[in-house]
């Protein structure tokens, strides 16, 4: 890269940076929730919205911004997230059926959107890392399909990479419009991109699988940073 070029990025990155301290946003990835919003027009107020990957917090203070007062938000986390008024938290891992219970439970039926910034450990092995964002990315589908209301909205972060199409194909059977997006708040040099899906077919009806009382709360492996 370029000195020049590199002066830009780190230019850039200072700027939502310093922006998201200066307004109390909890993650610089707050702007880029904003700005796929202001594209895509995700939410509606008085929306019902899950955000899976959800500390620190950054999305569901932008999410229950825009639903307003009658909407409701739910994030999970295998972290703690500090409260924010208005949003229900769950700390929980969203792959185990006992977490979805919960999350249905406190969901208390269908939400119009759901919201994944979910991010594998980086583990130094792009093609590895990529797989692992994919996988994190069709759990999110998963969880589509047991709590997305017909016509709803799915956004979800993932790595560029081969396993791209995999995904991809995945949802377009279950939505009328998939579009991969690079919000102008990423950064220049990240492989991340959006996938942004609107109107949920709801053609598939998932149920998870009964929960026994003593089964226990399993280990769970806490992920990357917050900026």
């Amino acid at each position: 890269m370029a000195l020049h070029d590199r002066w830009v990025q780190e230019r850039k990155h200072e700027h939502y940076y310093k922006l998201a301290k200066k307004l109390e946003y909890r993650s610089r990835a707050s702007f880029k929730l904003m700005q796929i919003d202001d594209r895509f027009s995700i939410f509606r107020e008085g929306d019902s919205v899950v955000d899976l990957g959800a500390s620190p917090g950054g999305w569901l203070q932008v999410a229950k911004g825009r639903v307003g007062d009658r909407g409701k938000v739910v994030g999970v986390d295998l972290r703690y997230i500090r409260p924010i008024e208005g949003v229900a938290t769950i700390i929980g891992d969203i792959t185990e059926d006992r977490t979805m219970k919960e999350l249905l439970d406190t969901v208390g039926g269908k939400v119009d959107v759901v919201l994944s910034d979910m991010a594998p450990n980086i583990g130094g092995s792009y093609s590895t890392d990529h797989a692992r964002s994919v996988d994190l990315c069709m759990h999110a589908v998963a969880v589509c399909d047991m709590v997305l209301k017909k016509e709803g909205r799915m956004v979800v972060k993932v790595f560029m990479g081969d396993m791209m199409d995999s995904l991809v194909k995945e949802l377009e059977p279950r939505f009328r419009s998939v579009k991969i997006h690079s919000p102008p708040a990423s950064r220049d040099a990240s492989s991340e991109v959006y996938v942004i899906s609107k109107g949920f077919l709801a053609s598939r009806n998932v149920r998870p699988k009964e929960i026994k009382e003593e089964e226990k709360r399993p280990e769970f492996t806490v992920k990357g940073g917050t900026f």
